[in-house]
């Protein structure tokens, strides 16, 4: 508190700060950082303190070139498509991460990824050159085979530990992705991150700038092993990390946990003046701490005596303690009081703040839900090395996630996530939703066990969701007050894929080449789209919801009942009355409906203006 007021300069400093931190530096403006952020200036050169590598500027040029890509529905491969909430979403994590941008901007509660570890071994995404063009990235990540499976030798490139940018292309192929995700965050969300050694400090550094290092919550220490060593060249590897940032740390609530049951034995004493408290357990008052003046004053005992020491709160705080019965004096052997503090099991509300060392949950454990919820009785028979355990998901999600929230993963992998929250639901009833992302990755290792119906990593990540749905429902349909419509047990599956619509071409040059643009044009819609296709295209792109109802009706799609409606098929004047009288916010409308018949579609246009609706055609 300086007693002054803000200045315009400082407050409009103080919004650039909360929109975009990855522009300041150390507390301060980088007016360079600003530039890049925002596409200006793409060099990088002044010396100051700030995490730079090579190619960062191209990595920039990717973050900020826009997708003309859309999500197709996959009714088939999805479980109860028109009422669940949960989303699968098989692609290449930017551009969906791109994609959602405008339905999903600061709507989902928490994000956690498991990404790749920079061990050396590694093959993910990641150009060679980073002066490849929009194009040519969309054509690499877009290889696939005969069948139509993602190729490895397309989509991945190894990081090995001999390349000369061995962290610079790991830090290139993170960035954008954990910038664009930050934007997905509600004010209040979080981020977790799971990481080891080789990166865990190029990652705090790029956290820091993204989301702004005053956002820091913890890096948790995950015990994942209990035995091994054998093999160790140095020291014996037990544990990796989970970092964790808010998106906004004023607005991000605490993170609680019910009291673990190894906590409760403790308490042990009943306090007749205060049932309601529940058990308590008591703690002495003095302090053995470092000398703090502060902490010294005199406390009178029950027989007059005064002791004068130092102890564990501030003389205000004490009083506060007193007055709620929270201090018990006891005599000693020696005929001294003792002063004790109360603690009782049911202080803020048997709650407890969430510990930064995770130290009951095992990686083992990720091998053996995914052998079990796929009936794999021995051998490895799996394509993950370390799929991780859901136990280590529910210690994020239950401090962190409300029922209604949204979780999103974008590395999803074996669908960790995905199991972990139906499973919680399960047990509370509560609706937690789910966004998981994977890649149509091939396996590399598949074995007999998934060679069936599981070729790719996000056909094993829908495989695993379908089954735990059907466990549930075995475990759970015979017990008494079970409901399945209660709970979601379902997911619908998008797919990424080119968008439905025509896109006009910039490298025109030649009047034939205008000609015959403009002839392609006279149906702006690609070969093969189906209605459905657009209708979740022009939903994306129109900033609402993928989970949005949809009501095909009289060859109009209402969606949330009256926000919008599109007309894909057909269109007459008999339809436009009943649309206008149904007075939807929005319409959309293919132009090529209108073809022949001009007079309709200005008439169409004038009667949408008088009725206030916003009229677009396409």
């Amino acid at each position: 508190m300086t007693g002054k007021s803000l200045t315009p300069n400082e407050i409009l400093l103080s919004q650039l700060k909360e929109l975009m931190p990855q522009a300041f530096n150390e507390g301060k403006l980088d007016k360079e950082k600003l530039l890049v952020s925002l596409g200006e200036n793409i060099d990088i050169s002044n010396e100051r303190y700030v995490l730079n590598w090579a190619g960062k500027s191209d990595c920039f040029r990717v973050l900020q070139s826009p997708s003309s890509r859309t999500l197709v529905p996959a009714k088939e491969e999805s479980i109860n498509f028109d009422e669940t909430e949960n989303i699968f979403i098989e692609g290449e994590n930017l551009e969906v991460l791109k994609i959602l941008q405008k339905s999903y901007f600061g709507k989902i509660k928490m994000i956690y990824i498991d990404p790749p570890y920079n061990t050396g071994n590694d093959s993910f995404i990641y150009p060679d050159k980073f002066s490849e063009g929009k194009d040519e990235y969309l054509k690499r990540v877009g290889d696939k085979d005969e069948e139509g499976y993602m190729t490895k030798e397309g989509m991945f490139r190894k990081n090995s530990k001999e390349n000369g940018q061995y962290h610079s292309n790991w830090l290139s192929m993170m960035y954008p992705r954990l910038f664009l995700a930050r934007n997905l965050l509600r004010d209040d969300g979080v981020i977790f991150i799971s990481i080891d050694d080789n990166e865990v400090h190029n990652l705090r550094l790029m956290m820091n700038e993204i989301f702004g290092e005053e956002n820091y919550l913890a890096e948790l220490i995950w015990k994942k092993k209990y035995i091994g060593g054998k093999h160790a060249k140095h020291f014996v590897d037990f544990h990796e990390y989970i970092i964790a940032f808010a998106k906004n740390i004023d607005s991000t609530n605490e993170f609680l946990i019910d009291r673990p049951e190894i906590e409760k034995g403790k308490f042990e004493l009943l306090d007749e003046f205060f049932e309601e408290r529940g058990k308590y357990y008591i703690r002495p008052l003095k302090s053995n701490l470092g000398l703090r003046e502060t902490l010294i004053y005199p406390i009178q005992c029950p027989d007059g005596t005064t002791i004068n020491t130092q102890w564990m709160v501030a003389e205000n705080t004490y009083f506060d303690l007193v007055k709620n019965g929270r201090i018990i004096f006891k005599k000693g052997r020696d005929g001294n009081y003792n002063i004790y503090r109360k603690f009782y099991e049911y202080d803020g509300d048997g709650k407890v703040k969430v510990p930064s060392i995770i130290d009951d949950v095992a990686n083992a454990n990720g091998k053996i839900e995914l052998k079990d919820i796929f009936d794999i009785k021995e051998g490895r028979d799996i394509p993950f090395e370390n799929p991780k355990p859901i136990g280590l998901l529910k210690y994020l999600i239950q401090p962190t996630l409300s029922s209604d929230d949204v979780i999103l993963d974008y590395f999803s992998g074996s669908a960790t996530t995905a199991h972990a929250i139906l499973d919680m639901n399960k047990v509370d009833g509560d609706k937690r939703k789910f966004i998981v992302v994977q890649l149509p990755e091939p396996c590399d290792e598949t074995t007999d066990n998934f060679k069936s119906s599981c070729k790719t990593i996000a056909d094993i990540g829908k495989e695993r969701i379908r089954r735990v749905i059907k466990k549930i429902k075995e475990e759970e349909s015979g017990k008494l007050g079970f409901d399945d419509k209660k709970l979601d047990l379902g997911f619908k599956v998008l797919k990424l894929a080119d968008s439905s619509f025509k896109q006009w071409r910039t490298d025109i040059k030649t009047e034939d080449d205008l000609k015959n643009q403009m002839k392609l044009f006279t149906d702006p819609t690609r070969e093969g789209s189906t209605p459905l296709d657009m209708v979740y295209e022009l939903i994306l792109k129109s900033g609402k919801d993928i989970n949005s109802s949809i009501v095909h009706k009289n060859n109009v799609y209402y969606i949330n009942e009256t926000e919008m409606a599109i007309l894909i098929e057909k269109v007459d004047g008999k339809t436009i009355d009943a649309l206008i009288e149904k007075h939807p916010d929005k319409v959309i409308i293919l132009d090529k409906l209108f073809k022949g018949n001009d007079s309709l579609k200005t008439n169409t246009a004038l009667q949408m203006k008088d009725a206030g609706i916003e009229f677009k055609t396409i």
